[in-house]
């Protein structure tokens, strides 16, 4: 059994990036004791990483602060020194010279600089000879060297584009701050942040740093570019993991609160936040050397090897026949220039490049030329599911009422069918879904397509709002004239949210109460049913219905609320009663069940056929996602990643009625494997797992699960390509032989990592950059093949001159220039060349 990795993001980074050892001056009052003053310092060093766990009063002990008068400026400015900006450092930035050298320094190129040395060599022999009639060694050194500076321009030109590109994408620190010093609250530059300052964010803010909540009213975050999780989380006060990533009174630098307004206590800044570790981590990450890159140095090895093998050939030959040594010897070493394929650099940097500028025109931006080829390579592709596989938007997906459940439309452009929307049942439970909603469009959004308007709200009452838009009409005119007069926000305590509203037509004075919430919530709170228009007593049929419709659709992987409504008696409360939410004067139970609606984020419509195509072609797709696992698993299953059929051990377990324990792991065609489950797992076991299930996805993952996942994909002997958006994925994209980065969501962590970006954010890019990596694959082949054999008759007519002294046809910078010309034109013919038969077939 082998050691088992440490998975912890805290333990794994806590003192390696000065965090973890902090040197914190803390002033000391006189007369304090030495051992009061040891103390406190090692609390501090003992609290570094725990302090999702301290009180209150620890906390501010800790920073020196006070949570509600905040830091001083004096001392807040002395942090600011110590500390430094609370901005996250950029990678450090490659010379633009020594971008340009490498290109002029790989495998081929370093080949063609030791052919124009030996040509210079061969060139200086001939001149101590006082040989002055030809000068066709330096002709062909200088050709030689030119050929490397031009090449190596196409290829510096290439990388300098995607690098522009990638630099416009700057968005990721917020601008300002609402910061509380001395008492007084006033907006700062983000960057002048310090530990221990007392912040408030309310919804449409970016996180300023990793902030510890000390007070928040339905602060609800987006933590998808972090952990992958699409759901919005909860942010309060109270500390319910021992997880620092999974507790909620901790909320991280970057991620954006969605909705609620919220107060904390910075606890860390810059690169000691958790983006910042992460981002780290990725840095740490070795550059991989692709495929192509591989295949060529093992190429010009053989040629160095034949070319040193045919130059003694000749060598010897000359020696026997009679020729001077130093004649010899300048056969040798034309032998060996004629030997090197001069063309074939130019050759692979031309298939490259066209190949890439096609990409470009398809939404795919390479940053390595080389990338190009290795994507074509490519035997399995561990996709994050997030914005790279789904929308990235929670979405309507199904409802439940008139005991039957009916498909929304999830697709992008709403071009999928409706349900039948005639029904009495449907007309009041529209009404609950678009009165009991807090969400609104942003203004100045009346030309923008309803799925794509900006709204401000949490993830779910976002997708209840469009929902509404697209099947009642205009939500906020009908909201008008059903006037709130009351409101209880969603709680965790209540797990439901309620709102009390004037009926629209001026003769009816009663008052209608709409709820909605967690099903089973809402279902204690009613006692009838609304049935095709009419109310039902809601008896143990129609709660058994309940819970089937309940289960079939939490089984699919979505959330799930449920919604009724009640209508006031008026002589109980007439109009202008004082309703008051806090005591709840007004009824909370007795009310009538509409239905319940299911919100998925769903599948890109590209997305299944790419997956499919992947496998035809022979690769495998990995889910890799932070999200929960049945989440994941449904979503998998609807792409095609676990395929129609396909079983996990759960699944076989629950089919054949006996316990996980008793069924063989080997019959499973799939497998699910959660973060807690990969954490107590072996690297061994990990491979092994690997091996015996083809259809695998991982859930609730953290950045170096993501990593380790892709080491051992690499271990099994695949080229790996990871696709993903999130700043938990840059380490995994580092480390794959490609790293796909998404252009619109995607963070600048993952686009700095990636080696290409799609820019349409869409996973089905992927596919047809494989398609043109595999046809560039077999057309370089081609042109290798076709290099190698015409060396044969180019050294022909040499040995003749050698041995019979029969005069050259050609001269050596004539049979250079041949030889560039027949090499590049089929190169550009190749690159352009069209696939006859699908080239997804092709063999990897």
């Amino acid at each position: 059994m082998g050691k088992k990795e440490n998975y912890d993001l805290y333990s794994v980074e806590a003192g390696k990036d000065g965090q973890g050892d902090m040197d914190v001056k803390i002033k000391k009052k006189e007369g304090k004791g030495a051992k009061k003053k040891e103390k406190l310092e090692n609390m501090k060093k003992e609290m570094d990483i725990n302090d999702h766990e301290l009180t209150i009063e620890d906390l501010e002990v800790k920073y020196q602060t006070s949570v509600t008068r905040g830091m001083k400026s004096s001392y807040a400015g002395e942090i600011l020194i110590r500390d430094g900006p609370n901005e996250l450092k950029p990678p450090k930035g490659t010379p633009e010279y020594i971008k340009f050298a490498r290109q002029l320094a790989g495998g081929l190129q370093c080949l063609m600089w030791v052919a124009a040395c030996i040509c210079l060599i061969a060139f200086g022999i001939q001149c101590a000879q006082g040989d002055l009639t030809s000068a066709d060694n330096l002709y062909l050194a200088i050709t030689l060297i030119a050929v490397v500076v031009v090449t190596g321009c196409f290829g510096y030109y290439q990388e300098f584009k995607s690098t522009n590109i990638i630099a416009s994408f700057k968005n990721l620190v917020p601008q300002q701050a609402t910061v509380i010093r001395d008492g007084e609250k006033f907006q700062i530059n983000a960057n002048q942040l310090v530990v221990g300052d007392l912040v408030e964010i309310k919804g449409g803010d970016r996180v300023p740093a990793d902030i510890r909540i000390i007070t928040s009213q339905g602060c609800k975050v987006d933590n998808s570019s972090l952990t992958g999780e699409s759901e919005p989380q909860t942010r309060s006060p109270e500390y319910t993991h021992e997880s620092p990533l999974e507790t909620r009174n901790i909320a991280f630098f970057s991620t954006m609160c969605l909705e609620g307004t919220a107060t904390g206590v910075i606890i860390n800044t810059g690169d000691r936040t958790i983006i910042g570790r992460i981002a780290s981590l990725a840095s740490g990450v070795g550059n991989e050397k692709t495929p192509i890159a591989i295949e060529i140095e093992h190429f010009v090895d053989i040629i160095a090897g034949l070319a040193i093998f045919f130059g003694a050939t000749f060598f010897v030959v000359a020696m026997v026949i009679g020729y001077p040594f130093l004649r010899a010897m300048v056969f040798f070493m034309a032998i060996v220039v004629a030997y090197v394929p001069e063309g074939l650099l130019a050759t692979v940097t031309v298939c490259l490049s066209l190949t890439a500028k096609r990409l470009a025109r398809k939404n795919c931006v390479v940053k390595n030329l080389e990338a190009v080829e290795t994507l074509g390579s490519t035997s399995v592709i561990c996709s994050d599911k997030t914005g790279t596989l789904t929308q990235n938007r929670m979405t309507v997906s199904h409802l439940w009422f008139d005991n039957q459940i009916h498909s929304a439309d999830t697709t992008e452009d709403q071009s999928g069918q409706s349900f039948d929307q005639t029904s009495d049942t449907w007309r009041a439970l529209s009404r609950v879904v678009s009165l009991c909603n807090r969400a609104a469009f942003k203004g100045g959004q009346d030309g923008v397509p309803i799925p794509k308007r900006i709204v401000i709200g949490d993830a779910s009452e976002t997708a209840l709002l469009k929902f509404s838009e697209l099947t009642v009409g205009n939500v906020m005119e009908y909201r008008e004239r059903f006037k709130k007069v009351t409101e209880v926000p969603f709680n965790s305590t209540n797990k439901f949210q309620l709102s009390i509203h004037e009926l629209q037509d001026p003769l009816d004075l009663r008052y209608l109460l709409v709820m909605k919430g967690a099903p089973e919530r809402i279902l204690e709170r009613c006692s009838t049913i609304m049935i095709k228009g009419q109310e039902l007593p809601l008896d143990t049929q129609w709660q058994e219905a309940f819970q089937t419709a309940y289960m079939d659709l939490g089984g699919l992987g979505e959330r799930v609320l449920g919604f009724c409504h009640l209508y006031l008696n008026e002589k109980e409360y007439p109009r202008g009663f004082n309703f008051d939410s806090e005591e709840m004067n007004f009824p909370t139970s007795g009310l009538c069940f509409a239905g319940l609606i299911s919100m998925i984020d769903p599948p890109r419509a590209t997305v299944p056929d790419a997956v499919m195509k992947c496998r035809t072609a022979g690769i495998r797709v990995i889910m890799v996602t932070g999200d929960h696992p049945i989440t994941a698993k449904a979503i998998a299953a609807s792409v095609g990643i676990i395929s129609e059929g396909s079983e996990t051990v759960e699944d076989i377990a629950a089919r054949l009625r006996i316990p996980v324990e008793q069924v063989n792991k080997r019959d499973a065609r799939a497998c699910v494997i959660n973060g807690g489950q990969l954490k107590d797992m072996t690297s061994e076991e990990l491979v092994e797992a690997l091996k015996m299930h083809p259809e695998m996805v991982f859930a609730r993952t953290s950045p170096q699960q993501k990593l380790i996942i892709v080491e051992s994909c690499q271990k099994l002997g695949a080229i790996v390509a990871v696709t993903g958006d999130g700043v938990n994925d840059s380490p995994a994209l580092k480390k794959a032989d490609i790293g796909v980065a998404m252009g619109i969501a995607g963070s600048d962590a993952a686009k700095n990592a990636a080696d290409m970006i799609l820019l349409d954010d869409n996973f089905a890019s992927i596919v047809t950059g494989v398609e043109q990596g595999r046809l560039i694959f077999d057309n370089l082949k081609k042109s290798i093949a076709y290099t190698l054999t015409k060396n044969i008759p180019e050294l022909a007519p040499y040995l003749i001159y050698i041995t019979a002294s029969v005069p050259l046809p050609l001269g050596c910078i004539t049979i250079l220039f041949i030889e560039l010309c027949t090499d590049i034109f089929p190169s550009v013919s190749l690159a352009y060349e069209k696939a006859e038969s699908d080239i997804m077939h092709l063999k990897p």
